[in-house]
């Protein structure tokens, strides 16, 4: 974060710490956070006051899914735009740039937004070839797991986790979240980016994905609901012999259209 003097620098690397964690965690509680790192609750407590004195982080009351207990919800503190710029700077305006010349090279319109996103899929190709193999062999009740692990391999913090808890987990499917985006700014400007994203991802699991949230849009985190394995197809095509057999493809499930019309920021 900030340059400090050196009687400060253990005091900085503790601040340093918290931020990271909201970095790789996204939005946290106090509380969290003290468990995560082995911190007192006042001593997390200190460095986030720090950090919102900084503009670095900001507090948000936490979203409670299902019956909210007595007494007032926990707050959540998550990085903002500034908070994030300090872990990684891009070249916004250069990338964004770089872009809008290739969009008027296509002629503007429908033309330069289909121009812009092959670019995208481009710039992802090497991604795709580099996971694909693993990601098909992976099981498929593991395979949003390996996918966060890959791309936090490349910088965008990733977890994957059930979307909901206990008996009513099953058949609910996956969230995949990223914490960190490293194209945030550019991708506010040229959602084909996020677009383009969402479509590998559904190659790489080898089912259908919807995107709920993306920090380019102002979420706290880019968040991807992965169906359960049951509704998800093999990733392989089935070979010619079996084409006579074949099932009609599955639709998506009930679990997924009920999400079209709510976003989730993790």
């Amino acid at each position: 974060m900030k340059n400090v003097g050196p009687e400060n620098q253990e005091e900085a690397g503790t601040r340093n710490r918290v931020a990271r964690s909201l970095l790789d965690h996204g939005p946290s509680t106090a509380a969290d956070l003290a468990t995560r790192l082995g911190l007192t609750a006042a001593a997390v407590r200190r460095h986030l006051d720090a950090l919102l004195a900084d503009g670095l982080v900001e507090a948000r009351e936490r979203r409670v899914y299902g019956q909210r207990g007595r007494g007032r919800p926990a707050k959540a503190f998550a990085l903002t735009d500034a908070g994030r710029d300090a872990f990684y700077q891009a070249y916004d305006q250069l990338a964004a740039d770089a872009l809008a010349w290739i969009a008027r090279g296509a002629g503007g319109g429908e033309a330069g937004d289909e121009a812009v996103a092959a670019f995208a899929r481009a710039r992802l190709a090497d991604f795709v070839e580099r996971h694909r193999e693993a990601l098909r062999r992976a099981d498929p009740a593991a395979r949003a797991k390996a996918l966060a692990e890959a791309l936090t391999a490349d910088g965008y913090a990733a977890t994957a986790k059930p979307r909901a808890t206990g008996a009513a987990a099953r058949g609910a499917g996956e969230q995949l979240c990223q914490h960190h985006c490293p194209v945030a700014h550019v991708a506010e400007r040229f959602p084909q980016l996020c677009e383009v994203e969402t479509e590998v991802f559904s190659e790489l699991l080898g089912t259908h994905v919807q995107r709920l949230a993306t920090i380019a849009h102002g979420d706290g985190v880019c968040t991807t609901y992965v169906p359960p394995p049951a509704a998800a197809p093999p990733i392989d095509p089935p070979s010619p012999s079996a084409a006579s057999t074949k099932q009609p493809s599955a639709k998506p499930s009930a679990a997924t259209d009920s999400l079209a019309s709510g976003r989730n920021s993790a």
